[in-house]
């Protein structure tokens, strides 16, 4: 398809609790105002109480019986972060205590019951749904309490958000997602992710709420070309520990077989070597299988039984033959395990809802249970709207889940680009008529989490979503909260803005800001004032400065060094970029003041910009190499203009 992160004894910890004290006085939670904690994605419901808490450096933890290991531990890895040294066990609540006490667990737990009635909160019950309830009595209480078990561990993310903050305000947070299924679908062209990329990205997808990665890369020869034959022994270990990583994280590891080029699909043999596949990985700890029908050729069959079992090619027969094989697949699976999830398949015609002989086929013979993925108007569409999902819903006989082909760049539009504005222009309303959304992201797995996160996000809560105020947490989250590795991010993110379509027009305008301050530019150059001009040139040469140090702020460590080195070219030519603006700025500068010096400027600027565009792509990591391409349109139109926008001195004739 398109082309798509020990214990101490009570006795030992004394000392160290009266040291860490985390009391709140009244006079204290008076003292300054109780702010409004920015979580993402954003809460369905979040109320401020009375009060602040502070978690000093000793807390008490009690975790119902049954909690899982793992999330408990991610508490105390939480808690450490932010400065917390000793971290004491109990079983339940006491009367009164002079350290915050912090309770997870489901709220069927007694403990959990008591923390929760405490703070005068209910549980939200919704599949996936948390309550969090701070309440500032005594030194306070923070009640992490699931629905289920996945309600619980997103219930600890939103408290790793929280534990950041100096104070925890009193509050109550009831939330729970919108769309039942929200994450990623690897189902790119070009270089897959490696192992290591695919652990990084499941951890990532936890700490976004996200639920689901679909293993689907087309250049798996396993899992398409030679999709009858078995894994080796190495590569079904790695996909069992990938799938082992998922479950700590709380994300479904869906595999995905794309049979369709040589599928024979009235043969048994082959549906039975479809089993096998799946049996084959679910024996490593897979649970969900798919089965993947795009790009390919249904107009023509594979083998001559298919013509006698279906008639004549065509689309139509196309959809009855896949709804068979599909069908029979799902029913074995069922046969297997009742309890379990149902199968995804994309279709061939996997774009726009328009009535077709190949989607009748598919909505009259498919299993209603079975799952069907559906890219919008388009294989990219500019936007997706409620009656379009609607429109989707009609065609392929029950509500779809969105294969959102975005940020993946694997397609000829895109050469050059890492695509990283914000995810917009997907109409709130949409979790009514989807059954979830998963972007297909790069072939750079770090770069593409901007864009994740802001589809992750939206399929949380697209009612609530800001895409701009995710875009910029996202950000923050790369700088680790740095502030100015924060604005080189966005700085560069600007750079990388265009979102093209299969469509005559982009999704997403290039360089919105930098464009912004360069028009800003040059309608004061143009204005003839020579104050107006004078301000225009530093604040160009300011925002050259910006440009031109962002890669090495980027670089310095502060941020993920995957985002770097999946980036390096781009960077490069950022900072080159950078400098010729640089020089551009020096050269309008120059020609304000009336010296001969500006053309040199000029011709070096251009000479930085010529280099610059002539940096490639990483050779090999995408579908399609090419010239990197930085705020194109608007910072290389910018540096060839200069020259025009202020007369130049002449040059002084040295034979005179």
């Amino acid at each position: 398809m398109a082309r798509r992160t020990g214990e101490i004894g009570a006795a030992a910890s004394l000392v160290a609790a009266l040291a860490g004290l985390a009391t709140v006085l009244p006079s204290q939670a008076s003292a300054a105002p109780v702010t409004r904690p920015a979580i993402f994605p954003t809460p369905v419901s979040m109320t401020l109480t009375t009060g602040t808490l502070t978690l000093g450096t000793s807390v008490v933890l009690i975790a119902a019986p049954g909690t899982d290991p793992g999330t408990v531990a991610l508490v105390r890895t939480i808690l450490t972060a932010v400065g917390v040294t000793t971290i004491t066990e109990a079983r339940r609540l006491p009367a009164a205590s002079d350290r915050v006490h912090i309770v997870l667990g489901v709220g069927d737990a007694g403990v959990v019951r008591d923390a929760l009635a405490r703070s005068s909160a209910k549980l939200d019950t919704q599949a996936e749904g948390y309550t969090i309830a701070s309440v500032a009595v005594g030194a306070g209480i923070i009640t992490l309490a699931g629905h289920d078990s996945d309600g619980l561990f997103h219930a600890v993310q939103t408290f790793r958000q929280l534990a950041t903050r100096p104070v925890v305000p009193a509050l109550v947070i009831q939330d729970h997602p919108a769309m039942p299924i929200r994450g990623t679908i690897e189902g790119f062209y070009g270089a897959p992710w490696s192992m290591a990329d695919r652990t990084l990205h499941l951890d990532f997808l936890a700490t976004v709420k996200a639920n689901t990665y679909v293993y689907s890369p087309k250049d798996d020869p396993y899992a398409r070309d030679r999709w009858r034959e078995a894994y080796p022994a190495a590569t079904l270990a790695s996909l069992g520990t990938l799938a082992q990583t998922a479950r700590h994280n709380h994300v479904d590891f869906v595999y995905a077989v794309s049979p369709g080029p040589s599928v024979c699909f009235s043969d048994p043999a082959d549906v039975q070597a479809l089993e096998r596949k799946f049996d084959a990985l679910r024996a490593i700890g897979v649970g969900s299988f798919y089965v993947a029908l795009d790009d390919i050729e249904y107009t023509k069959w594979n083998c001559a039984r298919d013509k006698t079992a279906f008639g004549p090619s065509g689309a139509e027969a196309a959809g009855v033959a896949q709804a068979q094989l599909l069908n029979a697949v799902q029913a074995g699976l069922s046969a297997k395990d009742p309890g379990t999830r149902a199968l995804i398949m994309v279709p061939t015609e996997y774009y726009d809802a328009k009535e077709t002989p190949y989607k009748a086929a598919l909505r009259k013979h498919l299993d209603p249970r079975i799952v069907v993925q559906w890219t919008g108007t388009d294989v990219v569409p500019p936007a997706i709207s409620i009656p379009d999902a609607k429109a989707a819903t009609k065609a392929f006989g029950r509500k779809t889940l969105l294969w959102d082909n975005y940020p993946v760049n694997d397609y000829a539009q895109t050469t050059g680009r890492l695509l990283m504005a914000p995810y917009a222009r997907r109409e709130a309303g949409l979790s009514g008529e989807l059954t979830g959304i998963l972007s297909n992201p790069m072939n750079q797995e770090t770069p593409s989490r901007p864009a994740v996160t802001g589809v992750a996000a939206f399929g949380w809560n697209d009612t609530a979503y800001d895409a701009d105020r995710t875009w910029h947490f996202s950000a923050r989250e790369l700088a680790g909260g740095d502030e100015r590795a924060t604005a080189a991010l966005l700085a560069f993110f600007d750079t990388q803005h265009m979102a093209p379509t299969f469509g005559s027009q982009p999704w997403q305008e290039q360089a919105p800001r930098l464009k912004a301050a360069l028009d800003s530019a040059r309608e004061a150059l143009a204005d003839g004032d020579a104050a107006v001009r004078h301000r225009a040139i530093a604040d160009l040469t300011q925002q050259a400065d910006a440009i031109t140090n962002a890669p090495d702020v980027i670089r310095s460590g502060t941020i993920d060094p995957g985002f770097a080195a999946q980036s390096r070219p781009w960077l490069d030519a950022m900072q080159l970029w950078g400098r010729a603006l640089q020089l551009t700025a020096a050269g309008l500068d120059a020609a304000d003041r009336g010296s001969s010096a500006a053309s040199r400027y000029f011709a070096d600027a251009k000479r930085l910009a010529d280099e610059a565009a002539a940096i490639k792509t990483i050779a090999g990591a995408t579908r399609f190499d090419g010239p990197i391409k930085i705020a194109d349109g608007v910072l290389d139109r910018f540096v060839a203009d200069a020259p025009a926008m202020i007369a130049v001195a002449p040059v002084p004739d040295a034979r005179r």
